[in-house]
């Protein structure tokens, strides 16, 4: 229920709102720009699916606080970037907005990631450091958290508690 609430939300309905998910005019030189829109738009969604699934199945719990993971998830997509749900979802946005032509959908994406970062920052680190100590500390110096590395490079241990 949260993935179509959260991520159905920020990633669907509101850019949906923002342009009724009409194509700009199109214009020839745009075709380079819709087709990688496409790709950004599949990878996005099928990232935030495998790092929803992670949460579950290595978390053993869900990305909602209310039913926060018991387990730090360090496995997957999360041994590339800290933040792939995020990284996913601003990726299928920014997707959105080269398929449709919509410059309103980069504006809308530049505001869920300033928000989206000052939730990270400021509740969701100090959280993570408050449950999982030195595991997430060491996490967080291996792992960047916006940008992906080509290869994984975490190899830590994880937390049973």
């Amino acid at each position: 229920m949260f993935f179509l609430v959260g991520p159905g939300v920020i990633v669907g309905l509101v850019p949906w709102l923002l342009t009724g998910w009409l194509v700009s005019q199109p214009v020839r030189y745009w075709v380079p720009m819709r087709v990688l829109g496409v790709i950004m738009i599949a990878a996005g969604l099928i990232v935030l699916i495998q790092a929803f699934v992670r949460f579950i199945v290595e978390g053993l719990g869900t990305p909602v606080p209310i039913a926060a993971p018991t387990r730090l998830v360090v496995g997957g997509v999360y041994r590339y970037v800290r933040n792939p749900m995020y990284v996913a979802g601003l990726w299928a946005i920014i997707g959105q907005a080269l398929l449709l032509g919509q410059l309103s959908l980069l504006v809308y994406a530049a505001v869920v990631f300033l928000i989206t970062a000052a939730f990270v920052r400021w509740y969701e680190e100090p959280s993570l450091a408050h449950q999982f100590g030195t595991d997430y500390e060491a996490y967080r110096r291996a792992v960047p958290a916006w940008w992906p590395r080509l290869r994984p490079i975490w190899r830590g241990r994880r937390t049973k508690s």
